[in-house]
């Protein structure tokens, strides 16, 4: 079996024979391949955030002194940090140095408040937490100090002050209950020696959707999320000159690598982090930094669109628009091709692993109807009605699927994981779905069951 964090459920021998055998999983960690980028791309930019840029050296620079720094101040490899950033380069650079020092990031959406990061400190054991010190009026630093004094896990808090600011606890200061608070900026120590690390443990961690009570932690390991997001840029052709508007949160499986931010990384392309996600600010960053490919949902489509009119910006960069995260109708899609000028790709997935996505040389009508076909050979989906049995093309059902980057199971959860997964392995998705008779599938929404857990294509 292969080795991952306790708690974890690990892909059986024969899959991960089969999975090393067909070339998906290369024993890279993600931190190791972002030392290869910068070898590689090392004064290109990598990252850009208003007026901010950063190559990929400087990248990965950061990124190895923030891991020594990290370290100093006490974290050891394996234990779990909550990163809730929104979308600044420190996102990036935080979570591949967590990386790099042996940490487990767990992806949490900045909008969580104190009932789900109490959840994610429990039921990770999470040791530290990093984020903003307030952000949008909330003070996150309050909110952690809470969290800490009432349990006995988190003992580290790193804050990203707002520009111009400065933290009201000055360097490192420790609060009554023993936690120590840091400011992000501070956290720089000379770099150490590379630590020895196993590809098939457990990178990160993303959210499944619901309440506090209901969030369900997905393990993705280097090797499962390396490959799904090489294979994604792969599959939309993505090239150095390619760049990406990481318009949605970062957290997002959809933003971060599908293919993403990791996507355009292993390219050596450019990501661009916004955090006003209005139309209008969207649209003229699309123009400014000639943005090539971006991923939104249906909602924010629409909004794009209907604020084509009334704002100035050049979209003549961009070649694609990926749309997920909910049912597309066909109405916003006819319209994108004609007002964005650009591809339209349709694609369905979940947090959990599954990622089925149009191509580009499908017809318009694949296009508009459908949500494409699924990333990996080795992918294998099943839809099923409600007496568990496969159901034929055309014919409404149940999504199940499994794959080399398709998880095994929830994060201690094993109640949970035996409702969500049949005994050989398949993930029941929750979502209703149909075959078409050329093979791809048509999303149409959520069964109405309680068991439902995953979300599409955050």
């Amino acid at each position: 079996m292969a080795s991952m964090l306790k708690g974890c459920t690990p892909w059986p021998e024969e899959f991960v024979d089969r999975y090393w055998a067909a070339g998906h999983w290369r024993g890279n960690t993600l931190d190791n391949l972002l030392r290869d980028w910068a070898l590689q791309y090392g004064p290109r930019t990598a990252l850009v955030h208003g007026g901010t840029r950063i190559t990929y050296a400087h990248l990965n620079r950061r990124v190895d002194r923030m891991a020594a720094g990290f370290r100093l101040r006490g974290l050891r490899a394996g234990q779990r940090v909550v990163v809730q950033l929104p979308n600044v380069p420190e996102f990036v650079i935080s979570v591949f140095a967590l990386l790099r020092a042996g940490a487990v990031p767990v992806f949490c959406p900045i909008s969580h408040r104190a009932s789900e990061v109490s959840h994610l400190v429990q039921v990770t054991q999470a040791v530290g937490y990093v984020g903003p010190s307030a952000y949008q009026g909330f003070d996150h630093t309050a909110m952690t100090a809470d969290i800490a004094a009432r349990g006995p896990f988190l003992r580290r808090v790193f804050t990203l002050e707002a520009p111009g600011s400065s933290s009201p606890y000055g360097g490192l200061t420790t609060d009554p209950a023993g936690c120590q608070y840091s400011p992000l900026g501070s956290i720089d120590a000379p770099p150490e020696p590379a630590l020895a690390q196993s590809a098939d443990q457990v990178a990160f961690f993303l959210l499944s959707g619901g309440t506090a009570e209901a969030l369900q932690l997905i393990p993705r390991t280097h090797n499962d999320y390396a490959y799904q997001a090489r294979a994604a840029a792969e599959l939309v052709s993505l090239t150095e000159n390619d760049v990406y508007l990481a318009a949605l949160p970062a957290e997002f499986n959809f933003t971060f690598g599908c293919p993403g931010i990791v996507g355009t990384l292993s390219v050596g392309g450019t990501v661009v982090l916004v955090e006003d996600l209005r139309p209008a600010e969207c649209l003229a960053v699309i123009g400014r930094e000639r943005v090539t490919i971006t991923s939104v949902v249906p909602a924010v489509a629409r909004l794009w669109l209907d604020a084509l009119p009334t704002v100035q910006a050049d979209l003549s960069s961009l070649r694609l628009v990926q749309i997920g995260g909910a049912p597309l109708d066909r109405a916003t899609a006819e319209r994108v091709g004609p007002e964005l000028g650009c591809r339209l790709q349709q694609v369905f997935g979940t947090a959990e692993g599954l990622l089925t996505l149009t191509r580009t040389a499908d017809p318009d009508e694949t296009v508009l109807t459908t949500q494409g076909r699924p990333l990996s050979p080795d992918d294998e989906i099943r839809i099923v009605g409600v007496d568990g049995e496969d159901v034929p093309d055309g014919e409404p059902g149940e999504l199940l699927a499994r794959g080399p980057y398709t998880l095994r199971g929830y994060y201690r959860a094993s109640d949970h994981n035996a409702r969500s997964f049949t005994a050989d392995g398949y993930f029941r998705t929750g979502a209703l779905a149909r075959r078409t008779r050329d093979g791809n599938l048509v999303v149409t929404g959520r069964l109405n069951d309680p068991r439902s857990r995953s979300t599409s294509t955050t």
